[in-house]
């Protein structure tokens, strides 16, 4: 089923990523104490009294004359996730009582005509209702009164929340999503990539290198099937993260990786593959993730006819563990190739999941070793008796041998290249793990 979407949103520094992080149930939102570090809308899933729904964290709305450009594109992102909810929770700080920016936001709330409930937050005694009942005058409904950090009164919050929801036969069956995450370091134009796909400013592009601090899941449709971009905080060199909110956001872009489906590796077609760039694509290997290696701005490049081969000589070089990458070269900002993204990721995610019956790999693995026999002799010859497969995504087949210590990685590498070959699983790593035979068939 399709879910609800709750929008959190407030002024800065009231408490609503320690909120998210509550319903939420982990640490997916960056808090400190500083205002104004949420930056884009970060989305997670929640569930309560057994119905399940979407919340979105934004960042702090400010309103003044001399708003920077962050300022601005924050407050526009918050507008944005206003309009995607169906219930806006309005997060206020009790300590500091009704401020003229409340006042504001509450304007912009009763314009939106959403349902909106007043989260009345960090609040010692909630025997003491003069602590939030001030906020009764902004006129949203009666203040419910929380501790986001002690996780205090939160059911009766949520109850309030679900209490909006409309009833679940309204919401459409909601069908598989390929959950894609846009890698690669900062300024290489992910952020710019997901704006191209979704035709919106649905996260902030800004030429300031580590604009995106949070991941953000966008969910897409296009012709008709359903996607889920997650766009990442640029991933940096360890010794040039000195904000903790830096360090929440690598740590985030890796775990985005760990959850995706398919991943794009995005690289900067100007500067071409550097080092940081081979440690984002091996780590994306690493977690046997299917992959593509996107090369942006294509557009900024002077061509002849040998340029494309040229860079795919060199991309081929600098990454060679992703040999069965493919590569993919597009201009995020003119959108010239982005929709042929989406065709090689339907592509690649079913070579993820490819599945090769029994019969039919016994059959390739054993021609494979009467064409290059496996080394050695005597008593102690190693031998494959047999193969199968264990799982998709990533494809991870099974060789049973009488001596799996003796079998050398560059054996198995060769029957990686036989399997490749033979069936594809072009933009998948695959898996060949030699096991102990324990079948008495074969003893």
């Amino acid at each position: 089923m399709a879910k609800p979407v709750v929008a959190i949103v407030g002024r800065p520094n009231v408490g609503k990523s320690t909120l998210f992080n509550r319903l939420a149930g982990s640490r997916k939102a960056i808090v400190e104490d500083i205002p104004g570090v949420t930056r884009d809308r970060i989305y997670d899933n929640s569930e309560w009294s057994g119905r399940e729904f979407i919340i979105i964290d934004t960042g702090g709305i400010r309103f003044g004359k001399e708003e920077d450009v962050f300022t601005r594109e924050v407050k526009m992102q918050a507008e944005l996730a206003i309009d995607e909810a169906d219930v806006i929770l309005f997060v206020v700080d009790t300590k500091d009582g009704i401020t003229h920016e409340d006042e504001q936001v509450a304007e912009l709330l009763r314009r939106a005509d959403k349902p909106v409930i007043v989260a009345a937050n960090k609040v010692e005694n909630f025997d003491k209702q003069l602590e939030y009942f001030e906020f009764y005058s902004l006129g949203l409904g009666e203040p419910i009164p929380v501790s986001a950090m002690h996780g205090l009164n939160t059911n009766d919050l949520l109850d309030a929340v679900i209490s909006k929801f409309k009833p679940e036969s309204e919401y459409k069956e909601d069908e598989d999503a390929i959950k894609i995450a846009i890698v690669g370091r900062p300024n290489v134009g992910k952020s710019s990539l997901v704006n191209s796909f979704l035709g919106e400013q649905r996260v902030i592009v800004s030429e300031v290198p580590g604009t995106t601090r949070d991941s953000i899941d966008t969910p897409f449709q296009y012709e008709g099937k359903k996607y889920i971009l997650i766009d990442t905080a640029g991933i940096r060199k360890k010794s040039r993260i000195t904000e903790t909110t830096e360090r929440y956001s690598v740590i985030r872009s890796l775990k985005a990786i760990e959850r995706a489906d398919v991943v794009l590796i995005m690289l900067d077609a100007t500067t071409g593959v550097i080092e940081q760039d081979k440690r984002v694509a091996g780590y994306v290997h690493e977690q046997a993730k299917a992959n593509i290696i996107v090369v942006n701005k294509w557009d900024l490049i002077e061509k002849d006819g040998h340029t494309m081969n040229e860079f795919d000589k060199d991309i081929r070089s600098e990454l060679k563990f992703l040999a069965y990458s493919p590569l993919m070269y597009v201009s995020a900002l003119t959108k010239r190739r982005i929709f042929k993204i989406l065709e090689l990721v339907d592509f690649v995610s079913d070579q993820n999941h490819r599945r090769i019956t029994t019969s039919e790999l016994n059959r390739v693995i054993g021609e494979a070793i009467m064409l290059n026999p496996l080394p050695g002799a005597g008593s102690k010859k190693p031998k494959i008796f047999y193969s199968t497969q264990v799982r998709t995504a990533p494809p991870t087949f099974v060789l049973f041998s009488n001596h799996p210590e003796l079998i050398h990685f560059s054996y198995v590498r060769y029957l990686d290249n036989v399997l490749r070959k033979t069936f594809g699983f072009e933009g998948t790593p695959i898996r060949l793990l030699v096991r102990q035979n324990t079948s008495k068939e074969f003893a």
